[in-house]
């Protein structure tokens, strides 16, 4: 759900943004403490008892059911539509399916009055796989421990599947009848990127279940807590194009006894060489204006003049150079990125190569065209022996525009749950489900009141876990964000 590398990111600034060292040994120690008892500065949760009860449960079910790519999502589907229909659901509003028996989609729906447009609501049920002995806790057990629940998907991302079929049930206990429909989208296979991802499935052949005027995706969206400090609760709008191509250079060989020049592995290596040392423009879009413009109110000194430097218009040209080297992340948000993720070549230590290959894994900002990219690559290699040619064609994903209709609701209820709190603009460097959407047309903005440790991120990886406190929290800010558009224009 964040796409930087924390301490990575703290080490660069620490040498490009040089600050007294006594500053950086203070902030260490301090994060220490602060670490330990954030949870208790965060205060009483805000959701009531008994929806802190529900909410629980239904994330304990879902944490206990296995959703990994071997295994599908069809139980966690009818379970949570199991616990939809309970709560006064018709089954007409309620329908499990999907393309193959095991990779089962949830798809509800609250009807509102047709004054507007409806709103659809999304997260995945699958997760990656974990093993048991890297974990401390069983990874397929819910275990809360110190103010954390732990178990594969705590957050990336049952707990936004929980939160949203917590809410869902509310409402409909209330009697709450919105101005526009609310549609309820929990899909199969986001995480493996498979034939068979839900989202794509449901827009292909059941298109006018999950129509609706803008979607709110929970897996692009996630507020931020440094340093025990909730600070800023972005909202993704845009997400780059993800596009392989692959390099293979042919050869007639021979005997590795008599080489010649004329070496398939060289022509590769030598393309890929002058492929390294070449960047791609920086480009500055609507979202990554608003993101380094609001950020340079969060940072300080040379790093917050070179981010407020970049989202004026012009861009200054020298803040961004500092910018895209002090941190990967900042670099993949201003421009296009090619990398070479795989190589091979050659049949045998004592044959002269009759192929080498190599695959460069490019992410390309929205506005590109991914047929420039491709000539671009082209003349970089500057060697018509390597053939080029796409793995799979690209999906291509505009940005949604930075709507006050949107965002005015999620910085009103971030306002009133966190004050001091900012929300801003983010750009994806990496993809989700919001692409399918964005293909077909339907706006995506990523959205989720739920709070991450920016030092401390675990999806897919040892120990997954989510804050008691920042879960609670995300699900009444859902709730109450799920009221504002419920009438609002």
């Amino acid at each position: 759900m964040i796409d930087d590398l924390p301490v990575l990111r703290m080490m660069s600034l620490k040498l490009l943004y040089p600050i007294r060292v006594d500053s950086w040994s203070m902030a260490l120690s301090v994060l220490g403490c602060t670490l330990l008892s954030m949870q208790l500065s965060f205060g009483e949760s805000r959701l009531p008892a008994k929806d802190q009860q529900l909410a629980r449960d239904i994330f304990h079910e879902l944490i206990e059911i296995k959703t990994t790519h071997d295994i599908g999502t069809t139980k966690a589907a009818e379970t949570m539509a199991g616990r939809l229909k309970a709560a006064g659901f018709p089954d007409a509003d309620v329908q499990v399916l999907g393309p193959v028996p095991e990779k089962g989609n949830l798809v509800a729906r609250i009807h509102g009055t047709g004054k507007m447009k409806p709103i659809l609501f999304i997260a995945h049920l699958d997760v990656v796989e974990a093993k048991r002995e890297d974990w401390t806790y069983d990874p397929f057990k819910f275990t809360e421990h110190e103010g954390y629940f732990y178990g594969r998907g705590t957050s990336d991302i049952k707990c936004e599947v929980a939160d949203l079929v917590e809410n869902f049930i509310r409402l409909k206990q209330e009697g709450f009848k919105p101005d526009r429909d609310f549609i309820l989208a929990l899909t199969a296979d986001e995480e493996s990127g498979g034939k068979h991802n839900g989202v794509d499935w449901l827009l292909k052949n059941h298109r006018a279940m999950v129509d609706a005027d803008f979607c709110i995706n929970t897996d692009a969206g996630g507020g931020e807590i440094k340093n025990g400090k909730r600070t800023a609760n972005p909202v993704q709008t845009a997400e780059k194009v993800y596009l392989s191509f692959q390099l293979e250079v042919k050869n007639k060989g021979g005997h590795s006894s008599q080489p010649i020049k004329d070496n398939a592995i060289y022509h590769l290596a030598e393309g890929l060489s002058r492929l390294a040392k070449f960047d791609f423009p920086v480009k500055v879009n609507e979202t990554s204006r608003a993101y380094f413009s609001r950020m340079s109110e969060i940072e300080k000194g040379d790093l917050a003049a070179d981010m407020k430097a970049v989202s004026r218009q012009p861009p200054d040209v020298g803040a961004a150079a500092r910018l895209c080297s002090t941190l990967p992340y900042y670099n993949a948000l201003l421009r296009t990125t090619a990398v070479a993720t795989q190589l091979s070549g050659g049949h045998a230590e004592n044959a002269l190569p009759q192929t080498a290959k190599a695959i460069v894994n490019c992410r390309i900002l929205p506005e590109d065209s991914p047929d420039e990219i491709e000539a671009t690559i082209k003349r970089v290699l500057a060697d018509d022996q390597i053939k080029v040619s796409r793995v799979e064609p690209p999906i291509p994903s505009p940005s949604s525009p930075v709507d006050p209709k949107v965002f005015g609701p999620v910085e009103q209820i971030t306002k009133e749950m966190w004050p001091g709190v900012i929300v801003f603009p983010v750009m994806s460097t990496g993809a989700s489900d919001g692409i399918f959407f964005r293909r077909d047309g339907i706006r995506v903005y990523g959205v989720s009141g739920m709070f991450t440790d920016v030092e401390d991120v675990r999806a897919h990886g040892q120990n997954e876990r989510m804050g008691v406190d920042s879960f609670y929290d995300g699900v009444e800010f859902m709730h109450r964000l799920m009221k504002v558009f419920a009438t609002s224009d």
